[in-house]
């Protein structure tokens, strides 16, 4: 015999009978957590295979937050589905935090005993023999500890089985009824009892990191004109609007004071004017640096003033957490070594070749004294934590290291589970799964970049569909203070629409920055996607209801989306077919049976009309028969029949439908 041959003794070879495979879900097999949202359910899955003609049994074994370092375990039921030969359950993810789960499986042996004489008995064979098996049992089972009518129906049963008078399907009767095969299956010992290693995690986050409405705001343009520097008492009267427009997260950039030399000016022009206040992504002077408020805004106490204040109308802030510093930081003076030094002994500053950054000096996350300095890059979110804020949005993170963010996510996470961060990481797609599969609550998507029916439907089902809507929310910005698309450019008023529809839409998660509900489109030149007049570099003053605004329209949308759960998921959007190929079609199915179905001309130069094919098996229509829509932007009914239905959108008039499957 093989040295390596298994035989009676080897540790763990009495499993090896059963063999568990092929969990879900699992990221990378285990190395990373999936994500859910407090209140989902857990659908677990799992091959359990048996080289015997056992019954076997299987169930899901978890841990919830709170449990994880003591052995307390629950446990949740799995079914066998004979159509898939695959095991299925379901637990309710209803804790926020780090769970842990996986599946264990065992032969039953007393049902596999009740299976057999079921079939002998059916057969007229003899089972004589096997009724004492039975017996015998029955009496290891009363053995254990049990209630006093628990133990009666055992002792009934076994006398039934050893009662020699009786026929044999009264002997065995009682012995085969689900009471006792209950009381044996939960009592017998757990017969080749294996189970799935190592556990597989889940992060489990609040409702806010799943469906969010987010609106972009420089506080320092709040004041009364555009020569005032704006405070953040200027910033609270802000809020009340954006509270009306149905927002939920006020992100805001970087607060802190900004450095002064190579400060840059209007349009990021390289000199700046004596009244130009800087990017404030150029972080730190002489009153402090990430975990200091730039004195012109006002103090700490006022800015904890401002969040308290966004909280009382509904409202959550999200600081902006840029790790990088101006050349004026304290960290320049106290801890050089924490930066790239050069040959000639100058510090390097941030480039993009042929761009460059002179405002902004990188972070070194492997110099010498990297400990401290990531130490002190997690103090900086402690800092914020104390002073209400929940919701961080993360300049560049694909430009600091992976094993950094890993470590800094769960570091911040054991203490401070209901914390969320948002990714900004426009880069190659890897990159930006791989951010999110560390535990980036949230990410930047293309969806800015990806305007025809084909490309919004090809990405939005990647982003929706397994394996990466296990792990990666998309946030559908549709614009930002460094993108401009041609789209909003050239589009007009109608694109501004289009773009606020779909993103609100097709996504759980979706912003704006500040001026897209004024339609600003004016690109710096043809050709580029940066604003003329940048609010990173200097004051803006907004007239909000100025002619043409679009406010009413982002109003009812984020009504909508707070109305209707299809709209709060990302894991349910279909793509359909319409018959002009600018026009999107796509359903969300709601767990309320509340179902929508989206009609949306993609071109905001020129009308289209088009037969659109219902998915009626999806929606649950019949075929051929009436049914009635119900548009949720206007109020509008029509009624339709059939699969073909005709849709003319003028964008001038209407950008879409979005229709509600009417059920009364």
């Amino acid at each position: 015999m093989p040295p390596d041959f298994p035989g009676p003794n080897t540790p763990g070879s009495e499993h090896y009978h059963l063999v568990v495979s092929a969990l879900s879900p699992a990221l990378d097999s285990g190395r990373y957590a999936i994500k859910r949202i407090v209140g989902d359910e857990l659908v677990v899955g799992a091959d359990v295979l048996c080289d015997t003609l056992d019954v076997v049994s299987a169930r899901i074994a978890f841990r919830r937050p709170l449990l994880q370092s003591s052995g307390d375990w629950e446990f949740a039921s799995l079914a066998y589905d004979q159509a898939t030969d695959r095991w299925n359950g379901t637990i309710i993810l209803d804790t926020i935090g780090h769970w842990v789960f996986t599946v264990e499986a065992w032969t039953d042996e007393f049902a596999t005993w009740q299976r057999a004489i079921r079939a002998k008995i059916s057969a007229g064979q003899d089972v004589t023999l096997e009724l004492a098996e039975g017996a015998a049992m029955l009496v290891q089972v009363q053995e254990r500890e049990m209630e006093h009518h628990q133990r009666a129906l055992l002792q009934r049963a076994r006398m039934q089985l050893a009662s020699v008078d009786a026929d044999t399907n009264t002997r065995a009767e009682l012995a085969l009824s689900e009471p006792v095969h209950a009381l044996a299956a939960r009592l017998l010992p757990q017969k080749h009892f294996t189970r799935w290693e190592p556990v597989l995690p889940v992060r489990v986050e609040r409702v806010r990191a799943g469906f969010a409405a987010w609106y972009e705001m420089f506080p320092r343009s709040c004041g009364p004109n555009e020569h005032t520097h704006g405070t953040f008492r200027n910033a609270e009267l802000a809020l009340a609007r954006i509270a009306k427009l149905g927002f939920d997260v006020v992100y805001v950039p970087p607060i802190h004071p900004v450095g002064v030399r190579a400060r840059k000016g209007r349009n990021n022009a390289p000199l700046a004017g004596p009244d130009d206040p800087g990017s404030p992504w150029a972080i730190g002077n002489e009153h402090g640096g990430h975990t200091a408020v730039d004195p012109r805004l006002g103090t700490i106490r006022e800015f904890e003033h401002f969040v308290a204040h966004a909280r009382n109308l509904g409202l959550e802030i999200a600081l902006d957490y840029a790790l990088q510093c101006s050349p004026d930081h304290p960290w320049l003076r106290d801890h050089p070594d924490w930066f790239f030094v050069r040959h000639d002994g100058s510090i390097q500053y941030a480039e993009n070749p042929p761009k460059k950054y002179q405002d902004i000096y990188p972070l070194n996350f492997w110099c010498k004294d990297r400990v401290q300095l990531w130490q002190a890059c997690r103090d900086i979110i402690e800092f914020w934590i104390d002073r209400g804020v929940s919701i961080y949005r993360v300049d560049n993170p694909h430009t600091k290291p992976f094993s950094f963010w890993e470590w800094l996510i769960r570091n911040i996470h054991a203490d401070h589970p209901h914390v969320i961060f948002l990714a900004e990481a426009f880069t190659r797609p890897k990159p930006m799964l791989e951010l999110a599969k560390l535990g980036f609550s949230q990410s930047y998507t293309y969806f800015t970049w990806r305007n025809t029916a084909s490309e919004l439907a090809t990405y939005l089902e990647q982003l929706t569909t397994c394996p990466i809507v296990d792990f990666m929310r998309g946030n559908l910005f549709v614009n930002t203070p460094d993108i401009l698309h041609e789209y909003l450019q050239t589009g007009g008023r109608p694109a501004f629409c289009v773009r606020l529809l779909l993103a609100a839409t097709l996504s759980p998660l979706y912003g704006v920055y500040s001026g897209f509900e004024l339609c600003e489109n004016m690109p710096v030149h043809p050709g580029s996607e940066e604003y003329l007049d940048s609010e990173k570099y200097q004051l803006r003053h907004r007239v909000w209801d100025a002619s043409g605004n679009i406010q009413r329209e982002i109003a009812a949308i984020n009504h909508i989306r707070r109305s209707y759960p299809a709209l709060q998921r990302n894991d349910n959007l279909a793509f359909h077919v319409a018959d002009d190929q600018h026009i999107l079609v796509y359903s969300k199915l709601g767990p309320d049976g509340q179902d929508l179905l989206a009609v949306v001309n993609l071109d905001p130069l020129a009308a289209h009309e088009t037969m659109v094919h219902v998915p009626l098996e999806r929606l649950n229509l019949g075929p051929d028969r009436p049914f009635t829509v119900e548009d949720l932007l206007t109020g509008e009914r029509w009624v339709w029949r059939g699969s073909l239905n005709y849709v003319r959108l003028d964008p001038n008039e209407r950008i879409g439908h979005l229709l509600r499957i009417v059920r009364e």
